[in-house]
């Protein structure tokens, strides 16, 4: 199947008002067991790539990586670039093979977040790539706090770069290894209230998989990243490994032995929060 665009997973996503599952990559055997997840559901992914795993391995070969997963896969799967903060970092996932880039310029005044989305838009949008924005701050666990976002901000966002997906700070928080009960529900609905653009949700591991599900239902969250509790999953199966198999050397068999956990971890989130 040919690698989808963000926007063709969120508009179905719309349509049948559910989320997908942005899933965040940090190797081959992340990616792989995503891919999987995802053709065991019969749903839709998309496989992200963020900072992390730019500094650890060159965007080309990211790129031709989740490219090859895609266009293998039985379920439509979308490349992206995750937390961009330049025009460059985009050019350089566009020219690697991502179908879509998220530009974060969330850190910038206002006016010059819109700046730089739009100058990422006109770039993405001639190449096919979708984009995502991000107006507010989602903040870190055990580091900088949130700034919620400000639905006038939103509205203005929205009407002057024409994104095709809006990660906005309403409670949700990165790096959260707990489920917190944090989401500022009032503070969402202003925002859908002023917008029409599908929203997103970084920081998704730290919201309960019950919220998650009301949020994808009954809201216009259409897509949730999700790194941490992918992490967690990863951790635990490999340190279990090697307790098990404590002369185990082989790079291959140890790192191949964490993906059917992953695997799992990656199908309950694609499955909560998708339709049904």
């Amino acid at each position: 199947m040919t690698a989808a665009t963000l926007r063709q997973i969120i508009d179905s996503a719309e349509a049948g008002k559910h989320a997908v599952a942005g899933l965040v990559v940090l190797g081959w055997e992340d990616a792989l067991a995503f891919t999987e997840a995802a053709e065991e559901t019969g749903l839709p992914i998309v496989l992200q790539a963020g900072p992390g795993a730019r500094r650890h391995t060159p965007v080309a070969v990211l790129g031709k990586m989740f490219r090859h997963l895609a266009e293998q896969a039985r379920v439509p799967i979308a490349c992206h670039i995750d937390h961009a903060t330049t025009l460059d970092e985009c050019l350089a996932g566009i020219d690697s093979g991502f179908t879509s880039v998220m530009i974060d310029g969330s850190s910038l005044p206002l006016s010059q977040n819109i700046a730089l989305t739009r100058h990422v838009v006109e770039a993405a949008h001639r190449a096919g790539v979708s984009v995502e924005g991000e107006v507010g701050f989602v903040g870190y666990a055990g580091g900088r706090a949130s700034a919620f976002t400000a639905p006038s901000d939103a509205a203005r966002f929205e009407a002057d770069t024409a994104v095709d997906a809006l990660a906005v700070s309403v409670g949700n928080v990165h790096l959260q290894t707990e489920k917190t009960e944090g989401i500022d529900i009032a503070a969402l609905s202003a925002i859908e209230a002023v917008t029409r653009v599908p929203l997103v949700l970084h920081g998704g591991s730290g919201i309960s998989p019950a919220t998650r599900r009301l949020l994808a239902r009954q809201h216009r969250i259409r897509k949730f990243n999700i790194g941490t509790e992918l992490r967690q999953a990863f951790g635990a199966a490999l340190r279990q490994v090697l307790a098990e198999h404590p002369d185990s050397f082989d790079r291959i068999e140890i790192l191949r032995s964490t993906i059917p956990a992953q695997r799992a971890a990656a199908r309950d989130v694609i499955v909560n929060i998708g339709p049904g």
